[in-house]
């Protein structure tokens, strides 16, 4: 099931087309059986861009208005607010479900972000200051210990990247809603759930002022365009 397409743009363009990000729907992406863990499922790198992405600092990433707060557990099962984790960091913040089997779905969300890894701990300016967040949009069958086992296979030893949940799905949709993350669960033509989640795929880069700065689709998922971005966002003086 797909909802209505959005203007995809990149990252480096007009300020109002981004706003209208939070207010549009994106493509939706039908997902696999949550019951199917995709294990070793990774998709394949992001090929090239097909154009020249400008460099970091050329362009301008005006807020988009403030990230949304909301009540999550982490992957050892504490609880813990949005805010709390966004305090201070440059942050990119994922929804994602575990059990998700298309590889060009979830999976490749996350696998973008893994990718993005490698050059920030390699970068002086980044490493210290970037935080990756991950939270599920479904609660009931991704508890703590599914998002630490689906921790484990994306993340490098000691980078800051948390994998989130939250009690329950009445505590989620607050979340979901501020975050206009789109979720629903297929249904065949007599109604009866499949198993698969229908949702927008979302990528949020969000500043150390809690900010939203930019918000990537499919389509300018990946891990160049993401640095560049972070290192914008810091500025030159940084």
């Amino acid at each position: 099931m797909r909802p209505g397409g959005i203007a995809r743009v990149p990252s480096w363009a007009c300020g109002l087309f981004l706003s209208l990000l939070l207010g549009a729907p994106a493509s939706g992406v039908a997902h696999g059986d949550h019951d199917t863990q995709p294990e070793g499922t990774t998709p394949q790198p992001p090929g090239g861009l097909g154009f020249d992405a400008p460099a970091a600092g050329t362009y301008a990433l005006p807020s988009l208005g403030l990230a949304a707060d909301g009540n999550v557990i982490d992957a050892d099962g504490k609880p813990v607010r949005l805010h709390d984790l966004m305090a201070g960091k440059l942050v990119l913040l994922s929804f994602i479900y575990a059990g998700c089997s298309d590889i060009d779905g979830c999976p490749l969300a996350t696998y973008v972000l893994g990718r993005v890894q490698e050059p920030v701990a390699a970068n002086p300016v980044l490493r210290d200051r970037v935080r990756l967040l991950t939270l599920s949009f479904d609660p009931v069958r991704d508890t703590p210990p599914v998002m630490a086992k689906y921790a484990d296979q994306f993340r490098r030893p000691g980078f800051d990247w948390r994998f989130l949940t939250a009690r329950n799905q009445l505590a989620l949709n607050p979340v979901l809603e501020s975050y206009r993350q789109w979720v629903a669960p297929e249904r065949d033509a007599e109604g009866r759930v499949l198993g698969t989640i229908s949702h927008l795929l979302r990528v949020y880069l969000i500043d150390d002022q809690r900010r939203i700065r930019n918000i990537y689709d499919a389509d300018f998922l990946h891990p160049e365009i993401l640095v560049n971005d972070l290192l914008t966002v810091i500025g030159p003086d940084n």
